[in-house]
């Protein structure tokens, strides 16, 4: 094999370097690109980690959120309505008599129930006649398009407890059938505030 000459030997060095940078400059251009693509994914992950923090301490300590299934509560919450409560509300308030109110169903927990207040704690109510008598007076009920039908009581609300009917007051699963005919103070969730399917309506 015949020798190289020195030009020879000088152009292969010089080759071999200039191959050697361009390698390195080609390295040092795609790292930038690398980095921001990575800190792009990574600013998406943080974006959409405290989305679903912020969503879960909302639905769990602020809001709840839920479709009202049944015609109970026709026509002032028609079935299928969306409704957002407040689950701070009633730490600072009592329940009052007409307040909407979401709370766990007392014969099954599992199942979210909405009913409107009608007989607070130590409340006398009797159902006689299509008329609700609380305390031996008849209650002012301008939300019902029905006659109350059937024959009731008469019940005595025990303390810290709440007396729940529907407004569709003739199909509605509330205190007069349940098992457990009270709702505890510990039992509600929140106070209806909005309902938002068919329009925006405050209660």
């Amino acid at each position: 094999m015949a020798k190289k000459t020195k030009e020879e030997l000088e152009r292969d060095i010089q080759s071999r370097i200039d191959k050697e940078m361009e390698k390195r400059d080609r390295a040092a251009a795609e790292a930038p690109q690398k980095t921001s693509a990575l800190k792009e994914i990574f600013d998406w992950v943080a974006v959409i980690v405290i989305a679903v923090l912020v969503s879960f301490v909302l639905h769990t300590f602020v809001i709840v959120n839920a479709t009202v299934p049944t015609s109970s509560m026709e026509n002032t919450i028609m079935a299928g309505d969306r409704v957002i409560g407040s689950r701070l509300y009633y730490t600072r308030h009592d329940p009052e008599r007409g307040d909407i109110i979401m709370f766990d169903y007392p014969d099954d927990p599992s199942i979210l129930y909405i009913k409107r207040v009608i007989g607070l704690p130590g409340d006398h109510i009797e159902i006689t006649g299509g008329v609700v008598y609380l305390n031996g007076e008849p209650l002012d009920e301008p939300y019902l398009n029905v006659v109350t039908e059937g024959e009731w009581g008469p019940y005595d609300v025990p303390p810290g407890c709440y007396f729940m009917m529907g407004d569709n007051r003739n199909d509605s699963a509330d205190s007069r059938y349940w098992q457990n005919t009270y709702l505890t103070r510990d039992g509600i969730v929140g106070k209806a505030v909005l309902k938002y399917w068919r329009g925006f309506e405050r209660f």
